[in-house]
């Protein structure tokens, strides 16, 4: 499993298989939006489609932006499974395993900078996808079923 793109397709498997946990939360929250909206939007001529893109959609989207940072952190910063699948096939490496071998008896008088360089150029991703959906995360439901 170590050799060629087989562990790329290692890698893509298991964090795919991990996204399940995700719709269970989704679902969760969609559990919470009230029938009453749907049934509102009925009665005021939408279709099941517009429906759920004018009216379930909107109100799903902190709970749509949230899945797409975790989706986006889990490999991004992963360590254990990245370890474990691609071993000393450095091509692979995701960026937390490929700063934490900088970080090795060996090398750490030398790369020290380079590391906290690294870990600066990491986090620029992070912090430009939190910003852009920041504004999405933040709304709420505000304004729809009362009391």
């Amino acid at each position: 499993l170590t050799k060629g793109s087989i562990v790329l397709i290692a890698l893509i498997i298991v964090y795919s298989a991990g996204s399940g946990a995700g719709f269970y939360i989704m679902k969760g929250y969609m559990d919470t939006i009230p029938k009453s909206l749907d049934e509102a939007a009925y009665l005021d001529g939408c279709t099941k489609w517009q429906v759920f893109w004018k009216i379930i959609v909107p109100i799903c989207k902190p709970m749509i932006v949230f899945q797409a940072i975790t989706g986006f952190l889990g490999p991004w910063l992963d360590f254990v499974m990245v370890k474990t699948v691609v071993r000393d096939n450095k091509e692979n490496y995701t960026v937390a395993y490929g700063l934490m071998e900088m970080l090795t008896k060996k090398y750490l008088p030398d790369w020290y900078a380079a590391f906290a360089a690294g870990a600066v150029c990491i986090s620029i991703p992070i912090v430009i996808l939190f910003i852009i959906m920041q504004r999405f995360y933040e709304e709420s439901m505000s304004g729809s079923v009362k009391g």
